[in-house]
C-alpha cells in the first residue's frame, strides 16, 4: 500500500519507515528514489521501484500558514516564494 502525506509540513514523514508492497523492502524517504512532479512528489523502492511513498507539495497558503506557525522549512520556501513572486511583478 502506497502511503499517502498530505500535510507536507507533518513532522516526522521523511524518517517513517515504510514497508514496499511489492518487495518488502523497508526504510524511509532518504534512502527512496525521488521522483518529482508539479503538484506531488513520488517516493520509489530502491530495490523494485514501485511507488511507495507520495507527498503532495504545499500551496502557497499551506506555506504561509505553517511559516506562521514558525516552521523553519516553510520559512524558507515562504522566503524563496515571495522573492520569486516580487521579480514576476518587476
Amino acid at each position: 500500500m502506497t502511503l499517502l502525506i498530505d500535510d507536507y509540513f507533518q513532522p516526522g514523514w521523511r524518517e517513517r519507515a515504510v514497508v514496499c508492497a511489492a518487495c518488502e523492502w523497508e526504510g524511509d524517504s532518504r534512502a527512496m528514489v525521488l521522483e518529482p512532479h508539479e503538484d506531488l512528489s513520488e517516493y520509489l523502492c530502491p530495490r523494485c521501484e514501485d511507488i511507495v511513498l507520495v507527498v503532495r507539495h504545499p500551496d502557497l497558503e499551506q506555506v504561509r500558514a505553517a511559516a506562521a506557525a514558525g516552521h523553519p522549512e516553510a520559512l524558507e520556501q515562504l522566503a524563496l516564494l515571495q522573492e520569486y513572486l516580487a521579480q514576476q511583478r518587476d
